[in-house]
């Protein structure tokens, strides 16, 4: 997996769920940077999978936490 540019910040749900009213659904990583690598097959900005991306709207807040847990776990996997 491709590392991040050095200035991008990493994403997390708690400080997304932070920016967001009590009571509100799990929030979405999009940063409005959508472009997909074709090499990892992760979008650029959010680092989702298009069937992440896709399902999003459908899914349920637990669902929503996996692939924020997800996310996450990508992003620490390419600082590594």
């Amino acid at each position: 997996m491709t590392s991040p540019p050095p200035d991008r910040r990493r994403l997390t749900l708690a400080e997304a769920l932070r920016r967001q009213p009590a009571g509100a659904p799990v929030p979405s990583p999009c940063v409005g940077v959508c472009r997909i690598d074709d090499a990892t097959g992760l979008c650029a900005g959010c680092w989702r999978t298009l069937d992440e991306i896709a399902a999003w709207g459908g899914s349920d807040d637990a669902t929503r936490r996996r692939i924020w847990q997800a996310v996450e776990a990508r992003q620490a996997a390419a600082a590594r």
